[in-house]
This record gives C-alpha cells, sequence and structure tokens, in this order.
C-alpha cells in the first residue's frame, strides 16, 4: 500500500498535523498498519518537497498541511491506477511443503495440519463481526484468502507425490 498516497488522501480532507493524520490513518485502517510517527513526518518532508502539500499555517504548536493542486492531481491519478498483489517466492508455507517432501517427511500430515488451521482461521473470521467499512472489507478479503488457501490445499494434496 502507498502510505504516501493513503496519506495524501487523508489531507485532501482537510488540513490536518501530522499527530492527527497519523491517529486518522490508523483508525481508517482500523489499526491493521500501524505507523510510527517518525514515518509520518518523513512523509510530510517528501510531499512539501514534491510540491503536493503546503504549510497550511499553525494550530497553536502544530503545523497544518493541505493539499495543493499537483498533490490532487497525484491522488486522481493513483485513484484511476490498478493495485497489484507483490508476488512474493518467500512462502513459508511452500518452502516447509517442499522441505518436508524432500526429507521424507508426511506431506499430507503437513497439508492437513494446515487445512484444520485454515478451517479454524476461517470460522473465526466468518463468526466476527466488523465495525466500519475498513474492517467489512478486510473481514471479506480474509475470508477470500482463507478460501482461496483451502482450494491451494486440496490442489497441492494431489501433487504431493511429485518430485
Amino acid at each position: 500500500m502507498s502510505i504516501r498516497n493513503a496519506l495524501l488522501s487523508l489531507i485532501a480532507q482537510r488540513p490536518i498535523g501530522a499527530a492527527a493524520l497519523r491517529t486518522n490513518f490508523e483508525e481508517f485502517t482500523q489499526h491493521t498498519w500501524p505507523i510510527n510517527i517518525g514515518q509520518v513526518y518523513q512523509t510530510l518532508k517528501r510531499l512539501d518537497r514534491d510540491e503536493l502539500i503546503e504549510s497550511a499555517g499553525h494550530d497553536g504548536n502544530i503545523e497544518l498541511f493541505r493539499i495543493t493542486d499537483a498533490g490532487r492531481a497525484e491522488l486522481d491519478s493513483w485513484w484511476h491506477q490498478s493495485v497489484e498483489k507483490p508476488t512474493n517466492a518467500r512462502d513459508e508455507l511452500v518452502i516447509k511443503i517442499v522441505m518436508a517432501a524432500i526429507n521424507g517427511r508426511d506431506v499430507a500430515a503437513i497439508i492437513q495440519q494446515q487445512r484444520d488451521a485454515n478451517m479454524t482461521a476461517l470460522r473465526n473470521v466468518t463468526r466476527s463481526t466488523p465495525d466500519g467499512f475498513a474492517e467489512t472489507l478486510l473481514k471479506e478479503r480474509r475470508i477470500y484468502e482463507l478460501e482461496a488457501e483451502a482450494r491451494w490445499l486440496d490442489r497441492i494434496e494431489t501433487l504431493k507425490d511429485q518430485p
């Protein structure tokens, strides 16, 4: 996720200071993506350097920032781009199954253990009650990921005897 663009979109709503920006970001992401204040300040510096935000004055000791026209254009571009999920060859489960296979371990038992854990996680997330739009989206995404993993486990079970 582009924290830069997420913070920029929050600044687009109203002039805001760094601490409130951090708080809003964590609230809107349901605290699933913690961000430290140092990262917020670094991002603000870069946004300012790139002329996507500017100072909107101060509220007491707190410097407020507002979006510029260039910042709005940047956000508009972001809204129109698709998001690609990163491909990560460092999948621990894949590595575990491959290593089990080459070490003569019971791959079927490992797959079943993962399937059991997957189904427990699926039951738990299905029973959860989302609080707000972001949490609903996260819940739905997790359900689909767990269902996809269950299908994948079924598929690799048929491949486990392959070299």
